[in-house]
């Protein structure tokens, strides 16, 4: 343990990593009864201290420490303490009594004082202590640098430290699993890890480019940027990573940083268009509102007021701990430290401002029609306008897309639901392409070209998430989630047993009841979750219900991970629930084929595809025309072969387990202390339920039971002879195992602590470290009497060449000694100073004269400068005055110029409402000319029946008289 004065390098952070001496010392003296202090089992707080009274059967009466109050309960519910030395172990595979009250009561006490890092055996958990600590320090990262496990206080520069180490001595690939579940800080450890590694492995070859930032700097701008367009605040988390990514930091052959790249998985698009009430959209179109920077509102057409634009406003619009202000630098500068060129930038706010007004579209149903018609083009202008594409043919083919019939191409009238559908879908795929984008052209700048060898991996995967509502996003995450814990399960318990049994080391195998088996092939087997979603995709009539139908008859009974789900009252509809490592989930299906299928208006692409912004055309160009450098991620493939979202995920989900195992692992736990985000407050359920989740007690349990730390025999006779180097005699075969056994058998420590195997020593937990440190000390010793008989050697040489030299002198002196010509230079050489002083003297007297004349000169250049200055001083007054005119001015003219809009806009305004009112008149006139045709027509076959009558009765008239004549 360090003192005091040892932990002073760690500077403001030394409080918050290790425990002072004093109280280390208070501990150690502090009056304790192994027999009577306990844990007992509480209905409210988990676990409370206590000490026991008595025992009677199996009961114990124990009298509670904070409440005073006595109890009777069963004997197991009664956990042994740690004695108080233990409090606030640094590495709780250290205690004497390893049980769940003990670690949870370290855990709590340690962040109670702030020292969120704790080890856990082979891995390490922190607590999210929600405010900042300065524990990251420039100061730190150095203090930590080289340092042993055991050397330094647990912390994630520690792991970053031990994972780099380890590279270069195992000359093995690396990697560093940041888990826990949403809100618990993982995205904020891994921005650490990347900063230590950027800063301890500088890369000697500086770019030479000013106008971008170093390769280091590059990283560590990468999240910025990412941040802006890939977090968001969540129920549990302000800023919640809403994609997963896997950095890899690749290093030279000696440990240079030489370049990185990143790949990202599943960005959850549908928050583009749909917030929670207690969430927000995604960071970026909140600090281009903030009006920081003004010529990104003018640029994009956008306003300061998150409410006028929906899509974005369904939840909050403000975040406590986010300064959007502070954060659109942020980002900003990052895409100028990153390399992306002006156009490049620009085109990443237009299409972010397009996006945003996606939302604005409005569509009408036409009388006596189903089919859509837009409600105003004023919305569409703009998007028009970001997007280069003609508005009026953007509309056309957003409510008369073209679709193939066959062999042929027909145009089909859509709905106002299918049409808002397909807006929606096109913000979405626009923002995910060029999020997507961003991250091939950050993988670009930081592709240096330079030889790599050995690469450490940094996963940051969204946490497990369990909400009101829980769909296809979230199926997907909890499932990544899932195969992680395998990941750990399997590297922690199995493998760690297998290995013992393979090297013949006696064991006996442990069953931790781990296995996460029976859910992961319940998503993901031939007939599982994902494989029924994309069957059901191929099948035009497909629907939510049969999909569930399926679901049904396949799983229902068949797998205890499958249920039927149970919602409380006022909960969301559920669907399907399924039994996750961390807790059982309900899930609504509701839009899982139209989300898998990521339907898009094919129309409206061929559009994009042509349109002069030229990032926009980048995003949608045709397939087969992508170029390898297009990225993996850059789009869908077509024809036959349809690739799902899910189908997609599977693959890349894949591929980061492949990259996983290629590597040797370092787990970093990250806990949530509290649903509130109170910095300082354990709630003990929630903490221990995580604990029980993420394996951390059976973690620990096998560390100390287990050999945690292996070396093969040539590598330990090569690194550790030097501990007793006469054991193993020189010139003389002997077996690398043998020299092995001779060497530790030659060792004081304890012979208990490790193993032989076939191939490999094995050593419990701390014994490897010490080795290291008596190896460091030999060495220390070996060099100090290497350099003492080097120095000593150089010294005798240097003492017979003092001894020459005086000797030469003396006996030349005596030569000399009484010849006439030295006496006289003896009596001359006195005289000789007296006339080089009065030679100084004239000199100094010349120097000053000469000084005088120019201090003359410089009074005079001076008063010629103040008075410029004063003319200068008056010009400048004058240019002020100026300015202030031109900008009254210039107001007025703004002032006219919002006139001209405002009055532009109440015309528009008018010209719609007369264009509305003239539509009806028009209408109405077309009903009154019919009318007036039809009374028409009726008029003439009126005149002509009279005709008729009139000719009859002329008729019978005449038939009259002639009948009154023949009278």
């Amino acid at each position: 343990m360090s003192t005091d004065a040892e932990m002073a390098i760690y500077g403001k952070a030394a409080i918050y990593l290790r425990k002072p001496e004093k109280e280390r010392i208070e501990a150690q003296s502090k009056p304790f009864d192994a027999k009577t202090a306990c844990y007992v089992a509480h209905a409210k707080e988990l676990y409370l201290k206590g000490t026991i009274l008595s025992k009677d059967g199996g009961k114990v009466t124990v009298k509670v420490l904070d409440t005073q109050e006595t109890v009777t309960v069963k004997e197991d519910d009664v956990t042994p303490m740690n004695p108080p030395k233990f409090d606030k172990i640094e590495d709780m595979a250290m205690m004497t009594h390893l049980n769940e009250a003990s670690v949870l009561y370290n855990l709590k006490e340690r962040y109670a004082a702030w020292m969120i890092y704790t080890y856990s055996g082979l891995f390490c958990a922190t607590v999210n202590p929600y405010k900042w600590l300065p524990v990251y320090d420039q100061d730190v990262v150095a203090a930590y640098r080289g340092k042993k496990r055991m050397e330094a206080p647990p912390h994630i520069f520690s792991v970053s430290d031990n994972a780099y180490q380890s590279m270069l001595t195992d000359r093995e690939n690396q990697s560093i699993l940041i888990t826990g579940e949403s809100g618990a800080g993982k995205t904020v450890n891994t921005k650490r890890v990347i900063q230590y590694f950027a800063t301890i492995s500088v890369s000697g070859d500086k770019k030479k480019d000013t106008s971008k930032g170093s390769l280091e700097d590059q990283i560590i701008a990468a999240n910025p940027l990412l941040e802006a367009y890939g977090n968001a605040k969540t129920v549990r988390n302000d800023n919640s990573s809403r994609f997963g990514k896997f950095i890899r930091i690749h290093f030279g052959t000696s440990g240079k940083l030489a370049s990185a790249d990143i790949e990202t998985y599943l960005l959850e698009k549908s928050r583009v268009s749909f917030q929670l009430p207690d969430e927000r959209g995604y960071h970026i179109f909140y600090q281009m509102m903030t009006n920081h920077k003004p010529e990104l509102i003018e640029m994009t057409l956008i306003t300061t007021n998150p409410y006028d634009f929906p899509m974005i406003s369904q939840g909050q619009i403000t975040v406590a701990s986010i300064d959007d202000k502070e954060e659109l630098v942020a980002t900003d500068t990052a895409i100028d430290i990153l390399g992306f060129v002006n156009e490049e930038k620009m085109g990443i706010y237009k299409l972010t401002g397009a996006v945003m007004h996606h939302g604005n579209m409005k569509f009408k149903q036409k009388q006596r029609e189903e089919q859509a018609e837009p409600d105003g083009t004023e919305v569409a202008d703009k998007i028009g306008y970001l997007l280069g594409l003609n508005s009026a043919d953007m509309l056309k083919a957003l409510c008369y897309p073209r679709v193939k019939v066959g062999n042929e191409f027909v145009t089909k009238g859509q709905t106002v639901p299918q049409v808002n559908n397909s807006v929606s879908a096109l913000a979405k795929s626009i923002y995910e392409r060029m999020f997507l984008w961003m991250v091939i052209r950050i993988n670009q700048m930081l592709d240096t070209k330079q030889p790599r060898q050995f690469f450490i991996g940094v996963l940051d995967i969204a946490g497990f998430e369990i909400f009101d509502f829980n769909s296809m996003e979230q199926l997907c995450i909890n499932f990544t989630n899932e195969k992680l814990q395998q990941f750990f399960n399997h590297h922690m318990f199995v493998l760690e047993q297998e290995e013992y049994k393979k090297e013949g080391i006696h064991w006996e195998f442990i069953d931790f009841g781990m296995d996460l088996a029976a859910c992961i092939e319940l998503i993901e087997k031939p007939m599982g979750i994902f494989s029924i979603l994309e069957e059901e995709c191929m099948f035009p009539k497909a629907s939510d219900t049969t999909f569930k139908n399926k679901l049904y008859d396949q799983h229902l009974g068949k797998s205890n991970a499958f249920q039927k789900p149970k919602p409380a009252k006022g909960k969301a509809e559920a669907h399907f629930s399924l039994v996750h490592y961390a807790g059982t989930v309900d899930y609504n299906i509701c839009g899982w084929l139209d989300k898998n299928k990521d339907p898009l208006n094919d129309s409206v692409i061929q559009l994009y595809q042509k349109s002069p912004v030229k990032l926009l055309a980048l995003l949608y160009v045709p397939t087969g025309a992508e170029e390898s450098g297009g990225g993996k991620k850059g789009g869908k493939k077509k024809g036959g072969s349809m690739q799902t979202v899910s189908s997609q995920f599977r693959e890349n989900l894949g591929k980061l387990m492949t990259n996983l195992r290629s590597t040797h692992p370092h787990f970093v736990r990250c806990l949530i202390p509290n649903e509130s985000k109170t910095p300082g407050l354990m709630e003990n359920f929630l903490v221990i339920h995580q604990l029980r989740c993420n394996g951390v007690l059976e973690g620990i349990r096998i560390c100390r039971k287990g050999f945690p730390s292996r070396i093969l025999y040539a590598d330990f006779k090569q690194r550790y002879k030097v501990l007793n180097a006469s054991v193993i005699p020189e010139g003389q075969f002997i077996d690398n195992k043998k020299a092995s056994e001779k060497l530790l058998g030659s060792i004081d420590v304890d012979h208990t602590q490790y193993k032989f195997g076939h191939t490999k020593v094995f050593f419990k937990a701390g014994l490897l470290g010490t080795l290291e440190e008596m190896r460091d000390e030999k060495l220390a010793a070996l060099v100090t009497m290497t350099q003492a008989l080097c120095r000593g050697f150089l010294m005798r040489r240097e003492f017979v060449k003092m001894m020459e030299r005086r000797q030469y002198n003396i006996r030349s002196f005596m030569n000399v000694k009484h010849w006439p010509w030295m006496k006289l230079y003896f009596k001359i050489k006195p005289l000789l100073k007296s006339a080089e002083a009065e030679k100084e003297m004239a000199q100094m007297k010349e120097d000053f004269a000469k000084c005088k004349e120019d201090l003359a000169k410089a009074e005079a250049r001076k008063k010629e400068l103040e008075e410029k200055m004063v003319s200068l001083l008056q010009e400048k007054n004058d240019l002020q005055l100026q300015v202030a005119s031109e900008s009254e001015g210039l107001v007025d003219a703004e002032e006219r110029c919002e006139g001209l809009i405002k009055s532009k806009i109440q015309l528009e305004a008018k010209l719609k409402e007369t264009s509305e009112r003239l539509e009806d008149e028009e209408e109405i006139n077309a009903e009154l000319t019919a009318k007036k045709r039809k009374l028409e027509d009726e008029c003439s076959e009126l005149k002509k029946d009279i005709d008729d009558l009139e000719l009859t009765l002329a008729k019978v008239e005449k038939e009259k008289h002639a009948t009154e004549n023949k009278v």
